[in-house]
């Protein structure tokens, strides 16, 4: 019964950190800025370390289900 929290977390972390990746990692391949205003490098940085720790994050949850 307490696993369904932990597996729903875990499922929107792991989501919402691949999608970011995906997104980051085609607006960086496209020459794209990921953000407006800021340094291409250090916002795709930014960008890609959020979705990693996301993606961890997901990936620690699940196996605590």
């Amino acid at each position: 019964m307490e696993s369904g929290p932990a597996i729903f977390a875990g499922l929107v972390f792991a989501l919402f950190g691949a999608g970011l990746l995906v997104w980051t990692a085609t607006r960086v391949r496209h020459g794209r800025p990921v953000a407006l205003d800021v340094s291409p490098v250090a916002s795709a940085t930014v960008a890609g370390v959020a979705a990693v720790i996301a993606l961890s994050l997901g990936a620690w949850f699940l196996t605590r289900a």
